[in-house]
């Protein structure tokens, strides 16, 4: 029974590391007035998929160009938020992929970017159709390989959320903590200003600050 599971284990853990996909992932600060460019080097007909999210930032957006080695535009967006754009390479070479900030003067951008190229290939051949057994365990590592690739993505983007919601949050509290403080020193000087206003009118007057003399 214990050879069983060893061998079970052994399998699934044989499959997991045999899909080769290649991966740009990471945040990275764009700076206002600024460009950056990404290089992957793609082969011909390999699938390939390109995400990005504005965590934070001005109006949380941001301009995307994805180049061919040729230098052709194949994607492109204008002040936007986040998107995804998957595609096949028509020839082997560099692409990049530049994000764009020139159009803000004054606000920092904090970008995600995830570039993925392959599609979850198995880099070694498939077992005999004939081992029924250990092919059903060759479905299940690939099975439990897709599961851990989603759980991962539903976990970066829950992050990213979290992220972002949370620089909400504290530009909220920056606004209502300013527009608190000076609504509280509004409130002082009009509270002030009408304890002199009032005061001025009980207080009693000598005969001399009178504007005339009374005639016996």
């Amino acid at each position: 029974m214990n050879s069983i599971v060893r061998l079970l284990i052994y399998t699934v853990l044989i499959y997991l590391q045999k899909f080769k996909v290649d991966a740009v992932e990471l945040t990275f600060e764009l700076p206002d007035s600024a460009r950056e460019c990404f290089y992957q080097e793609i082969e011909k007909n390999k699938s390939a998929t390109l995400e990005f999210q504005v965590v934070t930032g001005g109006q949380y957006d941001v301009d995307v160009t994805l180049e061919s080695p040729k230098k052709e535009i194949i994607y492109h967006q204008t002040k936007t938020q986040f998107d995804s754009h998957q595609f096949t390479a028509s020839e082997t070479g560099v692409y990049v992929a530049c994000f764009s900030n020139e159009f803000s003067t004054f606000s920092h951008k904090l970008v995600y970017m995830d570039f993925q190229v392959g599609d979850g290939e198995p880099a070694l051949p498939g077992l005999p159709e004939h081992a029924t057994v250990l092919t059903q365990f060759q479905t299940s590592a690939d099975e439990i390989h897709k599961s851990l690739n989603q759980i991962l993505d539903y976990q970066t983007h829950h992050r990213l959320r979290e992220a972002q919601s949370r620089k909400r949050a504290e530009e909220l509290n920056e606004r209502v903590f300013w527009w608190s403080f000076f609504e509280l020193f509004a409130i002082l000087v009009i509270t002030i200003t009408q304890v002199i206003v009032l005061r001025n009118f009980f207080t009693e007057r000598k005969p001399s600050q009178m504007g005339g003399k009374f005639v016996g």
